[in-house]
């Protein structure tokens, strides 16, 4: 049999390894991500800040600390949460109305309300990025759009992370929280993605993966402490990662 026509050898070479060659998905063109137990741990942050309000308190509104603890400040705020469940969505919120109230109980000036949420927020967002995080974002910036979605009140712009993302979206100023699709589309939009090119990361399941999943994101579970209870709550990530190295593995691997 004569040989090949050899200007047609390498169009047959190239179909050939098409059909052996299994397709590379494109990368997302975005990547979002949850604040707050994603890329810092969040639960020492705010005791520390409670314990930073509480003696500005004692400097500043004696009365109050006088006749309140860190404790029952903080069963004021659950019992108000319970008698009042939209704020729910501004714990920055409930907490200040928590504080009127008990200044108002102790007789203390209402106008120091203001100045002791200052002293709080400053506190709330002296937070410590993961080892991994801060060369995480280095290694995904200019190969995808970086975003932030947070029912919180992390502000990325005191933490100092803000020139790392393009687009930030948080349900107190949004209005709406996860795992609301509303919020995960607002920050699509700012990035000018379709939900389908981003993905998601975030360590709660169904606040952050599902809620990212049933917007039409993919979503991935940023799983530091090797948890199993995904299969407990009978959800699905497309992937769980356990820092931001094995984050961008996967999507090596998985994206080429």
């Amino acid at each position: 049999m004569p040989d090949l026509m050899p200007e047609l050898q390498p169009e047959l070479l190239s179909e050939l390894k098409s059909a052996t060659t299994p397709a590379r998905r494109p990368w997302p063109r975005a990547v979002l991500f949850d604040l707050d137990d994603t890329l810092w741990p969040i639960a020492p942050v705010i005791l520390q800040a409670e314990q930073t309000l509480f003696a500005w308190l004692a400097s500043h509104a004696p009365r109050v600390a006088q006749r309140f603890t860190i404790d029952s400040l903080r069963q004021a705020r659950l019992e108000l949460l319970a008698s009042r469940p939209e704020f729910q969505l501004d714990l920055g919120a409930l907490r200040r109305a928590g504080l009127l109230a008990a200044f108002e109980q102790a007789g203390e000036d209402t106008a120091k309300v203001e100045l002791a949420m200052v002293e709080f927020f400053a506190a709330r967002n002296a937070v410590t990025p993961y080892d991994d995080v801060l060369p995480g974002l280095l290694r995904l910036k200019g190969r995808v759009l970086l975003g932030a979605v947070t029912n919180g009140n992390a502000d990325l712009q005191t933490i100092g992370l803000a020139h790392h993302f393009q687009a930030s979206v948080s349900a107190p100023r949004f209005g709406r929280a996860k795992p609301d699709p509303a919020i995960f589309h607002a920050a699509c939009e700012a990035l000018g993605v379709a939900p389908h090119e981003a993905l998601y990361v975030g360590d709660d399941l169904i606040l952050d993966v599902q809620g990212a999943q049933r917007a039409g994101l993919r979503g991935v579970w940023m799983n530091r402490t090797a948890s199993r209870r995904h299969l407990e709550e009978g959800v699905a990530p497309d992937a769980i990662v356990a820092n931001f190295d094995e984050l961008l593995a996967w999507l090596r691997q998985a994206f080429g």
